[in-house]
């Protein structure tokens, strides 16, 4: 049986490496028209190329998430070559750690220009495109868990995620009507280079987070691509959801299993 994404236009921000390229690898082996993003369109080109030459049918966009020009080009230029826009996914964030009283304003802004201005443009224009052709439509938010959750030496992610979290809701509820359902996917702790280069400049220990997660072990970016997949398949009644593949984290009271 096919999947309902068959035939279907998904644009994937931030999909030259790690769960953006899973997501477009998964939504592709589901038969979507899959436009591969990145602010280089070498690595765009790169990704796209692996994932048609093993998955189905990916093309590279070159775009910048903080410059609303580029955001549109991409939607324009997607809607061109493929001739509608089904699914779009704001996976391009950043990361800029340290003491909150040391963050300099400029850190600060420029975390909260990719991970949730560029979530709310990127939203923006896919919701125009969907509620003009009509026929509804799929936005999925990449969130983190780290959204509902205070930690040290990340104030700025941390707050960025947790304003994606109600973008998301926000969005849902006022895009019912057109058929856009809006939901967003936290994830916990993920095999990434985000996370390898996380543990690399704090310095924390790997078996505390798997003795804090009670499933004891890291995600993989292949589970949180299949749960973009269920969302963006819509066979389900939900919008405004934040999905949560954490292996347990937030649900675990204790704290340590160790």
């Amino acid at each position: 049986m096919n999947s309902p994404l068959h035939g279907k236009t998904a644009v994937v921000t931030g999909s030259s490496s790690g769960i953006g390229f899973a997501i477009a690898r998964e939504f592709a082996a589901r038969g979507a028209n899959v436009v591969v993003n990145s602010r280089s369109q070498e690595r765009a080109a790169d990704a796209a190329s692996e994932i048609s030459g093993e998955s189905g049918a990916a093309i590279p966009i070159e775009a910048d998430v903080t410059d609303e020009d580029s955001l549109e080009s991409l939607v324009k230029s997607t809607v061109s070559e493929f001739g509608s826009l089904d699914v779009w996914v704001n996976n391009a964030g950043i990361n800029i750690r340290g003491p909150a009283e040391e963050m300099s304003l400029d850190d600060w802004q420029q975390v909260m220009d990719v991970n949730l201005t560029g979530t709310f443009s990127g939203s923006q224009l896919a919701g125009k495109q969907m509620i003009e052709q009509g026929t509804g439509g799929s936005i999925i938010n990449v969130s983190s868990m780290m959204g509902e959750q205070g930690q040290t030496g990340r104030t700025p992610y941390n707050t960025s995620k947790g304003g994606v979290n109600n973008l998301t809701r926000c969005l849902a509820v006022e895009w019912a009507k057109h058929e856009i359902q809006v939901n967003a996917i936290a994830p916990g702790y993920i095999r990434t280079e985000m996370v390898d280069d996380a543990q690399e400049q704090i310095g924390f220990d790997e078996q505390d987070v798997i003795d804090r997660t009670p499933l004891g072990r890291f995600g993989t970016v292949e589970e949180v691509a299949n749960c973009a997949a269920f969302l963006a398949e819509g066979e389900h009644f939900m919008t405004g959801e934040i999905l949560h593949p954490d292996g347990g984290w937030l649900s675990f009271g204790w704290g340590s299993k160790g």
